[in-house]
This record gives structure tokens, sequence and C-alpha cells, in this order.
């Protein structure tokens, strides 16, 4: 660590505040409709972080397959992201028991405040769409269609199998190069949100490997698929990633009723198909979460603010 350190010029301080850096980063990954990329991006460490990803190569891990770590590790910024995702980490374990309470205790009032996040995430992101023609429109029109009809077939509970794990894992992950788009969000459609934030709370640490080993898998090759369609369609594939976030929010829709319910494997009755129903009446706890709704936009919309400005100085510079 001493030699690479002084290799790239950076010092202990250095690397704490890349620590700090990926525990805002984080804070974010924890919430859905916060985006971990945007956050790298206004903390100027997205460049890096994708030039770190695209550094997982074939060479890299024929060397790592055949215990060369020397030359595995000989250009692989591996003190950067053990810096990076300490911070990352620090910031999931110690969020995950707050987030895991409140959706037990005051569901409403978390799911109001993240579609009220997923929804400034979908204007924020139309932005980055250069030109919207007919063509980026019925991309948007049909991913949304797709997303809506497909997170209601989708049941509340989905298997906590080790390849669906897996699966969520891969696919989550990919969020992170994709400023705006969350990949907590992501686990939600999946219905692995609330599982994995008990597994961090409860510190059961073997679907946490699962779902790391898939996020491995993610940034070596969906990471690369993503950033291909980005380079070659990037209107197009915004605007289906668009519509997709539209669609989705049918899932996290704060009000609704239980139509079908089953028993866990601990003799739990949980729901298992619900539909999104209006508040019976205006309440207290409606007004609270209309008001959190209101704040997880503005949320979004001062993080986007203050990304754009930072995108901006960048370029003036």
């Amino acid at each position: 660590m001493a030699n690479e350190s002084s290799r790239s010029g950076r010092t202990f301080l250095d690397y704490l505040g890349i620590s700090v850096r990926g525990f805002c980063m984080g804070v974010a990954d924890v919430v859905p409709g916060v985006s971990g990329g945007t956050m790298a991006f206004i903390l100027g460490v997205y460049e890096e972080l994708l030039d770190a990803v695209h550094s997982v190569n074939v060479r890299f891990l024929r060397s790592l397959a055949t215990f060369r770590l020397r030359e595995a590790l000989a250009d692989f910024p591996y003190p950067f992201l053990i810096a990076l995702v300490t911070g990352i980490m620090v910031a999931i374990f110690s969020l995950a028991r707050f987030f895991a309470w409140a959706l037990a205790h005051h569901p409403v009032l978390v799911w109001a405040f993240f579609f009220g996040l997923v929804l400034a995430s979908i204007i924020t992101v139309r932005g980055k769409v250069s030109a919207w023609t007919a063509t980026e429109v019925l991309a948007l029109l049909l991913a949304a269609a797709a997303a809506f009809v497909l997170v209601g077939a989708v049941p509340v509970e989905t298997t906590s199998a080790a390849w669906f794990v897996f699966l969520s894992g891969a696919i989550a992950i990919c969020a992170m190069i994709l400023p705006g788009i969350s990949g907590s969000f992501i686990l939600v459609i999946l219905g692995k949100y609330e599982y994995m934030l008990n597994a961090v709370v409860q510190r059961d640490f073997l679907p946490i490997l699962i779902f790391g080993c898939g996020g491995i898998l993610g940034l070596v090759f969906f990471a690369r698929v993503l950033r291909w369609l980005l380079r070659r369609y990037h209107d197009v594939t915004v605007a289906a990633l668009i519509g997709l976030m539209a669609g989705s929010l049918r899932k996290i829709w704060p009000w609704k009723e239980t139509v079908e319910t089953f028993t866990n494997s601990q003799g739990v009755v949980k729901p298992l198909i619900e539909q999104n129903v209006l508040p019976a009446a205006v309440s207290e706890e409606v007004l609270l979460a209309i008001t959190l709704g209101i704040a997880g936009c503005a949320i979004v919309l001062v993080i986007e603010h203050l990304a754009t400005r930072r995108s901006t100085e960048k370029t003036e510079d």
C-alpha cells in the first residue's frame, strides 16, 4: 500500500478523503432514487471509478486465476478501490438498521419519501437526452409500458434463492456507472431491497457474499455492455432507462391493499400480491407522507443541481 501510495502521489489523508467520498456514495446507494453514480460525479471520483472498473479485463482475470498477484495488481488501482469501498460499506452497514426499522414500522412514510426521490430522478435524467425525437419517445413509452406490466407481475416477495440474489447484485451494481439511476431502486423492482437490508442488519454474510459476487460479475460484464450502449446509442438508451424508471413507480406507490398473502418459512404471514389504492382519508400520516415525498424530490433536485454546476465548472476549466 505504501509503495502504491507513493507511486500515485497520494498520502494517507488523500485516501481518507476518498473513503469519506465513498461514505457519501454509500449513503446514496442505500436510498432508492438517489444515485451513487451521481454522488461519485459530484465528489469528483466518477471518472476514476470508471477507469478502475474497466481495468478489470481479461489480462487482469487471467493473472488473478493463475495466482500471479503481482502482475495482476501492477496496473490495478486497488488502493483507490479499497479506500472507496471501505467508505461505502461503512455507510451501508450504519444506515441499514435504520431503514429496516423504518420500513417495518412506517412503510407508507418511507415509500412516500422514496417515491419522491425516484420521481425527481426521472425529471433530472430527462435532461441527459440531447435530442428528443420520435425514436427516443417510442423507446421511453415502450420501456415504461414494459416496466409497468413487469413490476405488476412480480410478487412483493421474490425468491431468495442464491441464483436470484446473485442476479440482483449483478443488475443493481450496473447503476454505479449510470449517474441518475439508483441501484437500490433496481433492488426495489426486483423485490430484494428489504431482504438485503435485513441481511446487512442481521450480519447474514452468506447472501451478502452471493450478492457481492453478482456485483463483481455485473461490473465486469454488464457494465461494459451498458457502456457500449451509451456510447453507440446514448439518447435511445437513456430514454429507455427513463421509461423503466417511470413504469416502475407502480412498485413504490406508498398506499397499497393486499390481494394475496403467503406464509414464509418462519411461519409469518406476508403479502404476496398488492394493488395500489388511494388514501382512504386525509390524515396526519397522509399529509406527512406527501411532505416527505416533496422533500425527496427536493433532495434529488439539489444533488442534480450540484452535479450540473460541477460539470459546467469542469468544462470551463
